[in-house]
C-alpha cells in the first residue's frame, strides 16, 4: 500500500491497527462511508455491526473490560452519539478504555445547518477523558494515535475523535506511529505512612476498594492489611470486573441501599478509599443521609483511581509488616443446584453449581438478582461484570463485547427483562457473530426496582403510578423476540427446567436465551 495515496479514513484504520485497536463496533451512516470502504483496502479490523448505537457503545465497554485494551466505536454524527451516550456514561464510570469515533458533517457543510448538524463535541465531552475534532486529512492519524494513548492512560476512559466526512475522503492521510503509554503515577511515601498510622490507631476502619484494586494481586495485599489491623474490607457496590469463584480471594460489596449500608458500617470511624471517589447513595431520600457510612467518619485517600492501586496496597501492607496470606479453607467443588420455588437465592444456588469453568458473568439482574453475587462465591472460577454507571441497558451489549473479546470462554448474561428491552438488538449481533452466550432473562414483567424506590421516596401510589412500573399487559415474549433475531430460546417456569436448560445451553455452541418466568 502506498502511504502517499491514503485518504483520511484509510490513515485512521491503519493507525488504529498499528496501535493495537483491531476491533470496531459500528453503526455507520453516510458520513462514515469512507471508513467502511477503507476496511476493504486495509485488512485486519474486525468490524461488528450493531443495530443501535447503545449496543455499539455497551459492546465496546464489555470488550475492553475483558480484553484490557480499547475497541473502537463508529457512530453516525451527533444524534448517533446521543443514542450511545448512556452506555458511554457506564464506560466512563467503569474507567473503560474506548476509542469513540464519531462521523460528522463536512467542515464546509456545517454552516448550512443540515438536519444532522449538532454540537457533537459538546455532547461527547461529558463522557470523555479526551475530545478532539480533526479538521484535515493529514491530522487524522496523529489524532487517532493520541486518542488511543488517552483512552489507555490510567485510570482509562473514553477518548472521542470526531471526523467530518471531508477529512475522511480527502487525500493526504498520514499513518501515525503508536505513542508511548503514559506512566501510571505512584502514591507518595508520606501518604502510605499516614494511612498506616490511621490503621494502627485502633479505631474501626473501612478499606473501600474499586477498579484495579480488585485484581487478585492487589486484593491479596488488601486482605493482608485487613488481617493485620482488623480493618473492614469492602468493594464499591458496582464494579467493572471482579475475578472470583473457587480458589480466588473474595471481597464483599457495599450494599446498594443506603439504610443497609449505614447499618453495616455503623461505628466505622475512618474510611480509606482505594481507587474510588467518596461514595454516595444512588439517590437522595427524604430525611436520610446521602452517605452510606456514618456521617462523623473521617474519609482518607490512599490512592486515587489514576494512581497505581496495586503498588499502593502492597507498600501499605509492607509498611504495616502484614504477614503473608495463609491458605483459606477449601470450598466444596460440587455444590447442588437449587430446587423448589423460583427465588433469587434458589437461582443463585443453581448458578453456583452450574456456572461453566472460566465463564464471564454479565450481571444486569437488577432487583431479582440480589442474591446472585453473594450466592456464587463457591462457583467455578469466573469474572463478574456489572453496570457501573446506573444507566440500565448495558447488560446485553456488554455480553456481546465480552464474547468478542474472549471467544474461548462462555459468557452468561443475567438480564432483567425491563432493562433488556433497552438494547434487545444485541441479540441479533450475537447471532450474526455466532457467539457463545447464554442469556438468562429474569421475566418478572415489572420494573421491580422502581416499585421499591417508589416506597423509599415516600411517594403516594395509585393505579396510574403502578401502571408505569408494570411491563405486562401485554407480556413480553422473549422466546419470539430471540427467535426473530436468530437466537435459539426456551421458556422455563420451574427451577428444575431452568437447571436442565442452563446446563444444556452452556454446552451448546452459539447464543441461547432462557426466559425464566418469575411469578
Amino acid at each position: 500500500m502506498n502511504e502517499n495515496s491514503l485518504n483520511g479514513a484509510e490513515s485512521l484504520v491503519q493507525t488504529l491497527l498499528d496501535g493495537g485497536v483491531d476491533t470496531c463496533f459500528a453503526n455507520p451512516g453516510t458520513s462514515e462511508m469512507h471508513f467502511v470502504a477503507a476496511l476493504d483496502r486495509i485488512p485486519g479490523m474486525h468490524c461488528v455491526l450493531c443495530l443501535f448505537e447503545g449496543v455499539v457503545t455497551g459492546a465496546a465497554d464489555g470488550y475492553a473490560r475483558i480484553k484490557g485494551k480499547p475497541a473502537a466505536t463508529l457512530l453516525h454524527c451527533g444524534p448517533g452519539l446521543a443514542n450511545g451516550l448512556a452506555n458511554l456514561h457506564n464506560a466512563k464510570r467503569a474507567n473503560t478504555p474506548v476509542v469513540n469515533i464519531i462521523g460528522d458533517q463536512a467542515t464546509y457543510h456545517r454552516p448550512f445547518d443540515a438536519p444532522l448538524t449538532a454540537d457533537t463535541e459538546g455532547w461527547a465531552r461529558p463522557v470523555s477523558v479526551w475530545t478532539r475534532t480533526a479538521t484535515t486529512a493529514a491530522s487524522v492519524g496523529t489524532a487517532a494515535a493520541t486518542a488511543i494513548q488517552a483512552a489507555s492512560a490510567a485510570p482509562c476512559g473514553v477518548a472521542s475523535l470526531i471526523l467530518p466526512s471531508d477529512v475522511c475522503w480527502d487525500a493526504g492521510g498520514q499513518v501515525a506511529k503508536p505513542l508511548a503509554p503514559i506512566p501510571t503515577p505512584k502514591v507518595a511515601p508520606d501518604v502510605v505512612a499516614q494511612m498506616a498510622r490511621v490503621l494502627r490507631s485502633g479505631q474501626p476502619t473501612l478499606l473501600l476498594l474499586a477498579g484495579r484494586a480488585l485484581e487478585q494481586d492487589a486484593l491479596g495485599s488488601a486482605h493482608r492489611i485487613a488481617a493485620a489491623t482488623d480493618a473492614r474490607l469492602l468493594s464499591t457496590t458496582m464494579n467493572p470486573r471482579v475475578a472470583r469463584g473457587r480458589g480466588r480471594l473474595a471481597v464483599e460489596r457495599l450494599p446498594y441501599f443506603g439504610d443497609m449500608a449505614r447499618t453495616k458500617l455503623a461505628g466505622i470511624a475512618n474510611v480509606i478509599l482505594v481507587g474510588t471517589p467518596v461514595p454516595a447513595t444512588f439517590f437522595a431520600y427524604p430525611g436520610k443521609s446521602p452517605r452510606p457510612y456514618p456521617d462523623d467518619a473521617v474519609v482518607h485517600v490512599l490512592a486515587r483511581p489514576e494512581e497505581d492501586l496495586a503498588d499502593a496496597l502492597a507498600r501499605l501492607a509492607d509498611e504495616l509488616n502484614a504477614p503473608p496470606l495463609t491458605s483459606t479453607a477449601a470450598l466444596p467443588a460440587n455444590p447442588e443446584p437449587g430446587s423448589g420455588a423460583i427465588t433469587s437465592q434458589a437461582v443463585a444456588q443453581s448458578l453456583n453449581a452450574l456456572l461453566p469453568e472460566n465463564a464471564i458473568v454479565v450481571d444486569e439482574s437488577v432487583s431479582f438478582g440480589h442474591a446472585f453475587y453473594p450466592g456464587t462465591l463457591n462457583a467455578a472460577p469466573h469474572d463478574w461484570l456489572q453496570v457501573t454507571g446506573g444507566a440500565i441497558g448495558d447488560g446485553l451489549p456488554m455480553a456481546l463485547g465480552a464474547a468478542i473479546a474472549a471467544p474461548d470462554r462462555r459468557v452468561v448474561a443475567l438480564q432483567a427483562d425491563g432493562s433488556g428491552m433497552y438494547t434487545v438488538q444485541a441479540l441479533w449481533s450475537m447471532a450474526r457473530e455466532k457467539l457463545d452466550v447464554t442469556i438468562v432473562v429474569l421475566a418478572n414483567r415489572k420494573y421491580a426496582i422502581l416499585q421499591h424506590e417508589l416506597a423509599s421516596v415516600g411517594a403516594t401510589t395509585g393505579k396510574t403510578a403502578l401502571d408505569m412500573l408494570d411491563i405486562g399487559n401485554p407480556d413480553l415474549d422473549w422466546v419470539q423476540l430471540a427467535n426473530g433475531m436468530g437466537v435459539a430460546a426456551a421458556r422455563v417456569d420451574t427451577l428444575e427446567q431452568f437447571n436442565e436448560r442452563f446446563a444444556q445451553a452452556n454446552r451448546t455452541p452459539g447464543p441461547f436465551l432462557i426466559e425464566l418466568v418469575i411469578a
